[in-house]
C-alpha cells in the first residue's frame, strides 16, 4: 500500500496515512489505535462481501460511523497499491444499521473503473478485469492479527485439521499446530529456524510434538529438552504461546502481502520483544508491509524515527503523524525513541 484514506470511520473523522514497510503506531489509550486497525477488518470484509453480517455483528452501522449517523452519514475509504498504478476507493451510507454502497471505482493508472452497484455487499469479489483481480489480492490478504487469547480453553488448543490448516494462518491462531505441521513437511530448514527463534527466548523447549490423528486433526503439543512428557498448548506461559504463534506468523515461508496486528508485545520478556522486532524487521525486508499498533516503548526502541507513526485524539477525532529523524536529531543522539515517548519529548502519541 502507499497509502489509506479513511472518511468518517469510528474516532477516524478524515485522515490520510502514508505507509512504509514498517509502520508502528504508538498513542494513548483510546487515541484510536485499534479503530485504525480495524478498518482492516472492514476492507476485508468488504472484499470477501460479508460486510453486512460483520456490521450486524458488531452493532449495527451506528457504531461504525464517526459520532453517529446525525453527524456522519457515510463512510469513504481510499487504498493506493504499487506507486500509486492501482487504486480502489468507495463509499457506504448508513442505512437501517447496514450499509449500501453508493460509489466503489477500481483504479488504474488514474483510468476508474465505475462497479457501483447500490447494493448491501460490494461489487469487488465478482468484477471482471484484471484490475479487479489485483485489488482483490490486496484486499483479500489484510487480516488483522490477535494473540490475546491464551487460557485452558484458547483457540491455540483447538484441534486443527491438517489439510485445511495447512493453507494460511489463521488470525486467532488456532491452526498453529497444522501450520506448524505443514512448514516441517514442506520446509524444514524454515521449521528449524521457527524452533531455534523459540528456543532463544524458551530455553527449555526442545521441539514441538505434531502427530495428526486417524482422522487427520492435529493438536499443538510440544516436549522440553529434560524429559520425554509430552505437554500441551495449556502448559505454556502466555507469553510464550504468544511469542510461538509470532514466530510462526513473521518466519513463515509465504510472507503474506500486508501483516497488521494488535499489541503483539503483550506478555513477552524484553528479550522476546527484541527478537519480535528483529522478525518485523526481516518480514519488512522480505517483502511484506506490517502495520503494528503498541504500548511498548521496549518495541518502539528497535526502530528508526521513520517507521513510527503517532495517533492522538483531537478534539474528538483521531490524528496520525510520522515522525520525522531530523526533527528529533539532537535528541537522539542522548535518547532513544522510546525514552522520548516516555519523557513526551516527541510530540503526539503520548502514552
Amino acid at each position: 500500500m502507499d497509502y489509506i484514506e479513511i472518511k468518517g470511520y469510528k474516532s477516524i473523522k478524515e485522515a490520510k496515512v502514508e505507509l512504509k514497510p514498517i509502520n508502528i503506531l504508538i498513542g494513548a489509550n483510546g487515541s484510536g489505535k485499534s479503530n485504525f486497525i480495524s478498518f482492516f477488518d472492514f476492507l476485508n470484509r468488504v472484499s470477501a462481501q460479508t460486510l453486512r453480517e460483520y456490521i450486524g455483528l458488531n452493532g449495527g452501522a451506528e457504531r461504525f460511523l464517526y459520532q453517529g449517523s446525525k453527524v456522519t452519514p457515510q463512510i469513504s475509504a481510499e487504498i493506493s497499491f504499487e506507486n500509486h498504478a492501482n487504486a480502489y476507493s468507495f463509499t457506504v451510507r448508513g442505512e437501517d444499521d447496514a450499509f449500501i454502497f453508493t460509489k466503489e471505482l477500481l483504479w488504474f493508472n488514474d483510468d476508474p473503473y465505475d462497479s457501483t452497484s447500490y447494493k448491501l455487499e460490494a461489487s469487488i469479489k465478482t468484477a471482471p478485469g484484471f484490475r479487479a483481480k489485483y485489488i482483490r489480492e490486496h484486499l483479500n490478504g489484510f487480516k488483522k492479527y490477535h494473540f490475546h487469547e491464551t487460557g485452558k480453553n484458547s483457540p491455540f488448543t483447538q484441534m486443527s485439521n491438517v489439510q485445511n490448516g495447512s493453507y494460511t494462518f489463521y488470525e486467532d491462531g488456532r491452526n498453529l499446530a497444522s501450520f506448524l505441521h505443514h512448514i516441517k513437511q514442506n520446509d524444514f530448514i524454515i521449521y528449524n529456524r521457527i524452533v531455534k527463534t523459540i528456543q532463544s527466548v524458551a530455553p527449555y523447549f526442545s521441539d514441538f510434538f505434531l502427530q495428526a490423528n486417524e482422522e487427520g486433526h492435529i493438536r499443538l503439543q510440544w516436549q522440553d529438552k529434560y524429559s520425554s512428557t509430552i505437554y500441551g498448548a495449556s502448559d505454556l506461559s502466555d507469553g510464550t504461546i504468544r511469542f510461538i504463534a509470532l514466530s510462526a506468523l513473521f518466519l513463515q515461508p509465504r510472507l503474506r502481502k500486508s501483516i497488521i496486528i494488535d499489541e503483539p508485545e503483550l506478555g513477552l520478556h524484553p528479550f522476546a520483544i527484541t527478537k519480535l522486532a528483529g522478525m518485523i524487521k526481516s518480514a519488512a525486508e522480505r517483502g511484506s508491509q506490517v502495520i503494528v499498533a503498541t504500548q511498548s516503548s521496549d518495541l518502539v526502541n528497535h526502530f528508526e524515527a521513520e517507521d513510527i507513526i503517532t495517533v492522538d485524539q483531537v478534539d474528538g477525532h483521531t490524528e496520525f503523524k510520522r515522525l520525522q529523524k531530523e526533527e528529533l536529531a539532537v535528541w537522539l543522539e542522548d535518547y532513544s525513541i522510546g525514552d522520548l515517548w516516555q519523557r513526551n519529548i516527541i510530540e503526539g502519541g503520548q502514552p
